[in-house]
């Protein structure tokens, strides 16, 4: 028995699905595999991706001299910057920077004839293969990136200052002393605002298929105009979503509880 016929079975059984269509989303059973995929990549490389960011603009965020000849530039070439760039990913909508750096940003960056990163024939084959991903991908990461900075700041200014000034009289300069002694702390009260972001981020990826990115968004979208249905496959990528978001936040209380029973939280 094929799922058509046995679907048509079920409809008739359960009085309340007789209008609920769900062959109209088998049909397109290939789309939505590669939407899922689709998904899953893009946020788990904005999620890495952006958590380097972070990680390097909180620090940034937090390098201070309060004295000397490295006072200002510091907070010129630092501070100031970071802080910039938080505030404006934090403070405009995503939906917005997606749309802005698919038609402003990656065109300027990237074009066959006058781009300031690449240019010529890569350049075209780029734009005309993977514009959007890419895109979608530099605009994720760089939203991401912006709320996880003020995580690694947060995590890395709940650590006692204490530690901090041992491991300065130990002889351990700054980046010894961040890299072995205060960011391995902080990334463990981290993880819970690090996970919630990853779930965020996951569900916001839907954002991308107003740029023709064939995510799971996308697909429903493609499903609801040729057949002119919406509560079908609409309904389809809320279940999946919801069984994603599901099995990550699963993850992370996973990954938590380990940390809490290991003493590291």
């Amino acid at each position: 028995m094929d799922f058509i016929t046995f679907w048509l079975q079920v409809q008739q059984s359960v009085p309340l699905l007789e209008n609920f269509q769900l062959q109209v989303v088998w049909e397109y059973r290939e789309l939505f595999i590669d939407g899922i995929k689709m998904t899953l990549g893009i946020t788990l490389i904005a999620v890495i991706a952006g958590t380097i960011i972070g990680l390097f603009a909180g620090m940034a965020r937090l390098a201070e001299v309060k004295h000397g000849v490295w006072k200002y530039p510091v907070k010129l070439l630092l501070r100031w910057p970071a802080t910039a760039y938080v505030t404006f990913f934090r403070g405009t909508p995503l939906f917005v920077q997606i749309l802005l750096t698919h038609f402003a940003v990656m065109p300027l960056l990237v074009h066959p004839d006058h781009g300031l990163i690449l240019s010529g024939e890569i350049a075209s084959t780029l734009r005309q293969d993977y514009g959007a991903f890419l895109s979608g991908l530099v605009a994720l990461t760089l939203n991401a990136g912006a709320y996880i900075t003020e995580i690694f700041r947060a995590g890395i200014q709940s650590i006692a200052k204490g530690q901090f000034e041992a491991s300065r009289s130990l002889g351990m300069s700054y980046g010894q002393t961040m890299r072995h002694v205060i960011v391995p702390q902080a990334f463990r009260r981290m993880l819970p605002p690090l996970g919630n972001e990853a779930i965020m981020l996951l569900k916001d990826s839907s954002l991308v298929s107003a740029i023709g990115l064939a995510e799971l968004a996308y697909a429903a979208r493609t499903v609801a105009g040729a057949y002119s249905r919406y509560w079908e496959p609409y309904l389809t990528i809320s279940f999946i979503y919801l069984i994603m978001t599901l099995v990550m936040a699963a993850g992370v209380n996973h990954l938590e509880k380990r940390y809490r029973e290991s003493g590291g939280m």
